[in-house]
């Protein structure tokens, strides 16, 4: 989470960056934006080729997680930990489509009904669906992942467009 924090910080001012220097018309502000989008451009490249060849110990650690979450979303004491975990389980639950771990657990049993909303009569373990998503739905990931890099392509030839345009429009006066 932390990381998603920090990448959408810095994903804010990089796009302060951009807007700011098209506003001011500044070649130096659209330079450090091109840059700043460079390296996230490789650093994205390198995070989706580590994914990928990590695949297996990235289901492995989800799963790890989703273990956790589980554990304290089934405490019969109610806490702010419990009432944590009980979101993550919903959000895995109805992003999934899945419930539980299929083992059968009493304390998981008093609380189903309310960390599985959409529960539907064939629902699959989280842990089948996990370890499909790394496998089976990797194309899907890939797919998001090359959208991604071909909207970054696009703007980084757009903000050196502009920004040779803004430099002829310079020596033009």
């Amino acid at each position: 989470v932390y990381v998603l924090i920090a990448v959408g910080a810095v994903m804010m001012c990089v796009g302060f960056l951009g807007c700011y220097g098209a506003i001011q018309e500044s070649q130096c502000l659209l330079g450090t934006f091109f840059t700043c989008l460079v390296v996230l451009f490789a650093c994205e490249v390198a995070a989706g080729i580590w994914g990928f060849i990590n695949r297996d110990t990235i289901s492995t650690e989800l799963i790890n997680f989703y273990d956790a979450a589980y554990i304290k979303a089934v405490d019969p004491v109610d806490t702010p930990t419990r009432q944590a975990a009980s979101k993550i389980m919903v959000a895995f639950h109805n992003t999934l489509e899945c419930c539980g771990k299929e083992d059968d657990n009493p304390l998981f049993l008093n609380v189903q009904a309310s960390l599985c909303p959409n529960k539907k009569e064939e629902s699959q373990s989280c842990h089948i669906k996990l370890r499909d998503l790394f496998t089976e739905k990797l194309h899907v990931v890939g797919l998001a992942a090359l959208a991604i890099a071909v909207i970054m392509v696009f703007e980084m030839i757009f903000t050196m467009v502009l920004c040779c345009a803004i430099r002829n429009a310079a020596t033009a006066y």
